[in-house]
């Protein structure tokens, strides 16, 4: 079983970056395409960045485009989410997910908080 840890969550002002991690103990995490979707409260999660197994990466919010990157290193087992120039939107709780679709592997984080807020 995989799982999946978040980290790097926190309160920061509009306009700062802010750089998330999930980590991922496991020797098969290279075989995990990994994906981060925030929840705001009240809403559904969203797919924001995602990237494949070994290193091919989407953006999927138009919302996030130019300000995010997602980048993974499988010899430490984790993921990135690099996030620059924050927004009050994008407070959310941002979880982590990875899945092995050939084998039906697919696992969620707990997520951690990111609040943008002056």
């Amino acid at each position: 079983q995989l799982q999946l840890v978040e980290s790097g969550g926190g309160l920061v002002q509009p306009g700062a970056p802010l750089r998330l991690s999930c980590s991922a103990p496991g020797f098969t995490f290279s075989r995990f395409s990994m994906r981060l979707y925030p929840q705001a409260r009240g809403k559904e999660r969203e797919l924001v960045a995602g990237i494949t197994s070994y290193g091919g990466s989407t953006h999927d919010a138009d919302s996030v485009k130019g300000r995010f990157t997602i980048s993974r290193d499988n010899a430490k087992n984790t993921v990135y989410l690099q996030m620059n120039s924050l927004r009050p939107e994008d407070t959310a709780v941002y979880y982590c997910r990875g899945r092995w679709a050939l084998i039906g592997m697919d696992y969620w984080g707990k997520g951690t908080l990111v609040t943008v807020s002056s």
